[in-house]
């Protein structure tokens, strides 16, 4: 078994967020570091990923800010010749994707409990080959804060290996366009984008791109039942400037 940290829970806490956080320690693919590992040379699986985690050499693809991990399940189902690990703060939405990772026997499927902010303390240089947004927060009032602001694109360069794609698929018209604005302005590869997914891109990709579009997460299916429009962009860092 792979040794795992743990979280300090608050005092107060629902029943059943202590029933999950308790299930999550019991869970092999579940890694959980504290504070102080990670602020002492970082995550023990840094760049080992592939040989000490799953065991198995494989392309590594990351979803940030995974919340119940239903992209990081769904394309672990597509792609079983693929590894996947999904990363979110949040332990109690984190246990979705787990538990169902465990109930269907799927080995490609990891999950890492800590801040996105933390990526260089848990990956290695090159080590990923694809990362993937879903729905993040779009930060209003705090550009620095979004996931495709310099900041963290700085970072994602480290992790990528040199030809390793971003995917952003969101419902926010402010992180789609702000995403576009930092593509130009740091002259980035465009590999697909469309302002309506469902109108729009499913209808002229392949059966298995449009498979991966058609993975949907809980808060995806009630923003569509609300009539919400879905964006989505799939870019490189290659030959980026300023970053």
């Amino acid at each position: 078994m792979l040794p795992r940290g743990y979280f300090r829970a608050p005092f107060i806490m629902g029943k059943n967020k202590l029933a999950r956080f308790a299930e999550n320690l019991t869970f092999e693919h579940v890694v959980q570091p504290t504070f102080t590992e990670l602020l002492q040379g970082g995550l023990h699986l840094k760049g080992r990923w592939n040989a000490d985690f799953f065991e198995r050499e494989a392309p590594l693809v990351l979803e940030l800010g995974c919340g119940g991990g239903e992209y990081t399940v769904g394309l672990a189902r597509l792609y079983p010749q693929r590894n996947f690990i999904g990363v979110d703060i949040k332990g109690a939405r984190l246990w979705r994707g787990a538990r169902a990772a465990q109930e269907e026997g799927l080995t490609n499927v990891g999950f890492l409990r800590t801040h996105v902010d933390h990526l260089l303390k848990c990956f290695g240089p090159k080590e990923v080959d694809e990362i993937w947004l879903t729905f993040s927060d779009p930060q209003i009032g705090k550009a620095r804060k979004r996931l495709t602001s310099p900041l963290f694109l700085a970072r994602y360069k480290e992790v990528l290996k040199s030809d390793g794609l971003i995917h952003l698929k969101t419902d926010s018209p402010l992180l789609y366009e702000y995403t576009l604005e930092m593509i130009a302005e740091h002259k980035l590869k465009v590999h697909e984008q469309s302002a309506e997914v469902y109108a729009d891109l499913v209808h002229r990709v392949s059966p298995e791109e449009r498979a991966v579009l058609n993975i949907r997460t809980y808060y995806e299916q009630m923003w569509l039942t609300e009539g919400r429009t879905i964006h989505y962009v799939r870019f490189s860092l290659d030959g980026s400037h300023g970053i």
